[in-house]
């Protein structure tokens, strides 16, 4: 375009040389804007999205632990022909392979046509959340109450777990090495428990305090029994009396607690949520909303070009660290597990370059704007709810502490698939700058040298004991992870 003349006439001759209609089109093409899924979504989408969250329900229903998701992606995935790896010799295209990772994490992938030193096309994400674990040496009597000393795990606000239903999941191995697994609170006729919280009207002391001195990690006390064994002769015959319960219900005694796995999480089930049911309410949405979507899209695979794999790790919510996280060696040992037994044998060169060429999602969520709390989010910068999944270059706190910074042309590639399969995306950071922020396994992936993107499910109320998802977010995300694994 050639100017003329001075500053005002130019002005008047670039403005006049548009009409409104070419105008909105140029801003069409240029502006970057995200609309909601369900303005443009038909019926049969909107249909796909409420069976698809019908599902996702039912998992977080069945699955509030890890130990219960891999419980079901192991015996979800062996009714589609899934094997445990252990008992293959040979990989061949189309055969589909699992590990289960100390119970607490599950990795499994479909073998591609194309030779794996072409690299993996990898789906990651974590099924570990927020909850309270009880201390080594939890119950004890005060009061003529009996009660659960806690200790909670990953980032919570304490006060949202008090004045709840709580239910108790976990495992207890017993005195003669037997495990025993332990659900009570989520049948219809199974009592719950709950933290108990000061009544208002003696809470003025109380509600002076910090958001997180209201009530301290101390006082997450759960309530679990109030009367007493049948004799006068015997002290904390209100703890013996729950004890006894135990005993002759689980045949467990104190002792078999100190090592056990017992997490104590919401009572209740995953709901819709508002009248025209558009949103997902439950616990445990961070990240199992990422993982379900991504076992959903690696259960449809049967032949793909690339080898494709999904991991689902633990630990997450507190560093991955352990053997169990996305840190631990065991994860890569079936990754080269892969490599060899379709390779027809180890070469470490050549795996290093398998997993340089490989290219991965980690698959976590992120923070839904909430216009209720718009000061800690940049609008211009934040995912919203019902624009599909959200595609963040890095995640970290404040300096990118602890991102890995996806590089350019990786990302790109993935916009190209996302675009060229018409799934809607949107892009984001976790809140302000210096307002907090947080991570994902992503870099820990990406240290192995593969290329990796952190993208997932924006989340009203992460981290809560009932955190909101709109319900075409999740099927998109899915519809997401499908088109990366099948075209990356």
């Amino acid at each position: 375009m050639e100017l003329k003349g001075d500053k005002k006439n130019n002005v008047d001759e670039i403005k006049g040389k548009y009409t409104k209609k070419q105008a909105n089109d140029l801003k069409k093409k240029l502006f970057a804007e995200y609309r909601n899924i369900w303005e443009t979504a038909g019926t049969e989408e909107r249909e796909a999205a409420f069976a698809f969250a019908d599902e996702y329900k039912s998992f977080l229903d069945m699955g509030k632990t890890e130990r219960e998701c891999v419980i079901l992606s192991v015996e979800a995935f062996e009714e589609i022909g899934f094997s445990d790896i252990d008992s293959v010799k040979v990989l061949k295209p189309g055969m589909k392979v699992y590990k289960s990772i100390k119970g607490k994490g599950f990795i499994a992938a479909v073998l591609g046509k194309n030779p794996i030193s072409e690299g993996m096309n990898i789906l990651g994400a974590h099924i570990d959340s927020p909850r309270l674990d009880l201390k080594p040496s939890p119950v004890y009597e005060d009061s003529e109450m009996v009660f659960l000393k806690t200790h909670y795990y990953g980032g919570i606000k304490k006060y949202q777990w008090v004045a709840i239903p709580l239910a108790i999941h976990g495992i207890v191995v017993r005195k003669d090495g037997s495990v025993l697994t332990v659900s009570i609170g989520d049948k219809e006729d199974d009592p719950v428990f709950t933290v108990t919280d000061l009544l208002p009207h003696l809470g003025q002391e109380q509600m002076t305090k910090k958001a997180t001195e209201v009530i301290k990690g101390e006082d997450l006390n759960v309530l679990i029994g109030g009367i007493p064994l049948d004799n006068d002769d015997v002290s904390q015959k209100y703890k013996l009396s729950v004890l006894n319960i135990l005993n002759e219900t689980y045949g467990i005694t104190e002792k078999d607690l100190v090592s056990a796995e017992i997490e104590i999480v919401p009572a209740y089930k995953a709901k819709d949520v508002g009248l025209d049911r558009s949103f997902i309410g439950a616990y445990g949405q961070d990240d199992r909303v990422c993982a379900f979507t991504a076992l959903a899209a690696i259960a449809d695979q049967e032949k793909p070009d690339k080898t494709v794999v999904c991991i689902l790790t633990d630990k997450e919510e507190i560093g991955s660290e352990g053997n169990s996280s996305a840190q631990s060696k065991l994860y890569e040992n079936f990754l080269v597990e892969i490599y060899s037994k379709s390779n027809g044998s180890y070469d470490e060169l050549g795996y290093r370059k398998c997993i340089a060429a490989s290219r991965m999602l980690s698959a976590d969520v992120t923070n839904g704007f909430d216009p209720t709390f718009a000061s800690v989010s940049d609008p211009k910068n934040a995912s919203y709810c019902g624009k599909g999944i959200c595609l963040e270059k890095y995640t970290g706190s404040r300096g990118k502490s602890g991102a890995s910074d996806a590089n350019s042309e990786f990302f790109a590639s993935v916009v190209r698939i996302l675009d060229s399969k018409n799934i809607p995306w949107q892009t984001g950071e976790l809140g302000k700058i210096d307002a907090g922020g947080g991570g994902t396994i992503c870099k820990f992936m990406a240290n192995m040298g593969m290329e990796v993107l952190d993208c997932g499910v924006a989340v009203l109320a992460m981290h809560s004991p009932f955190e909101v998802t709109s319900k075409i977010d999740v099927y998109y995300t899915y519809l997401a992870y499908k088109a990366f694994i099948e075209n990356a």
